[in-house]
């Protein structure tokens, strides 16, 4: 039996919600029991289940690794923390009944937690973001997606586990619209017509920023993100597993410029505006295994 949460490896779904709670008790013994209820609901398929440091801190938690998102700042551009204490990935194809296993979260979690933001994501068109460019077109697959995204060799309760960022970003459509579909490849660094490299893309082209294997040492992150749409705002709720967070943050900091002066030029059409980090606990004979937690 998989000593993971398996939606970690799976492929995006046609739909889904991301669930965020914040601590409203300051019972331990109450969290205790409403993590207990969850473990009944969280499948690891269905239900992807992550805990912040809000969270771990009420408890007395301490997890190897984990850590609040570093907020980040450089060339006229801000990266925010937001610490979140519970993440519920939420996947499915009905929309129905995604809003219904919300409604059971939240009877399983109250009192002592409280629901605080609901965002709807979906897949469009195969896999690609809101911009019309492929996602993850450099995921590791197979052994490399296992290595790249889950806890091994580390303790029972530790091993299979995964550390999660989640950052919901804002798209400016009409911006990245404006700019006509040369100066769009060289900001992705791909074409979009057939997701080829470019070769000559400039160096704060995004493909050419994250390039995973160009870090020393190689910085691969497992990408699952999605599309999220309300109202006239729109975006992607970036969201990315590693075997620890050390990958992602190399990343962001290329990307700010921290590194050498040189920003994304994703930053032109996009913002984001959250950063939560999350540790996923491993499965034990189907449940969330709490081991590591103490209980």
């Amino acid at each position: 039996m998989q000593n993971y949460q398996p939606a970690i490896l799976d492929p995006v779904p046609p739909l889904a919600r991301y669930v965020f709670f914040s601590v409203a008790s300051t019972h331990v013994a109450q969290l205790q029991q409403a993590l207990g209820r969850l473990s009944t609901l969280a499948d690891g398929q269905q239900l992807v289940v992550g805990l912040g440091t809000p969270l771990l801190d009420m408890l007395g938690g301490r997890v190897v690794g984990m850590h609040d998102f570093v907020p980040l700042q450089g060339l006229g551009v801000q990266v925010p923390s937001t610490p979140c204490a519970l993440c519920c990935w939420l996947r499915g194809g009905d929309a129905g009944a995604l809003l219904h296993l919300t409604r059971r979260l939240q009877q399983a979690l109250a009192p002592a937690l409280q629901l605080d933001q609901v965002v709807e994501a979906f897949r469009y068109n195969s896999g690609r973001d809101l911009t019309g460019y492929e996602d993850g077109t450099e995921n590791p697959q197979g052994d490399a997606a296992s290595a790249a995204a889950l806890v091994q060799g580390a303790p029972a309760g530790r091993t299979g586990s995964s550390f999660m960022v989640v950052q919901q970003w804002l798209h400016h459509l009409d911006a990245f619209d404006a700019m006509g579909s040369a100066a769009q490849d060289n900001m992705i660094g791909r074409r979009r017509s057939d997701n080829a490299e470019l070769d000559d893309a400039p160096p704060s082209a995004h493909v050419k920023r994250t390039a995973q294997e160009s870090f020393a040492p190689e910085a691969f992150v497992l990408r699952r993100s999605m599309p999220w749409a309300q109202g006239q705002r729109c975006g992607l709720m970036f969201v990315a597993f590693g075997c620890s967070f050390d990958a992602f943050e190399a990343q962001m900091r290329r990307m700010v410029g921290l590194d050498d002066q040189i920003l994304d030029g994703l930053f032109a059409i996009s913002a984001p505006l959250t950063g939560m980090h999350f540790w996923c606990p491993p499965m034990n004979q189907g449940r969330l295994d709490w081991r590591a937690l103490g209980f």
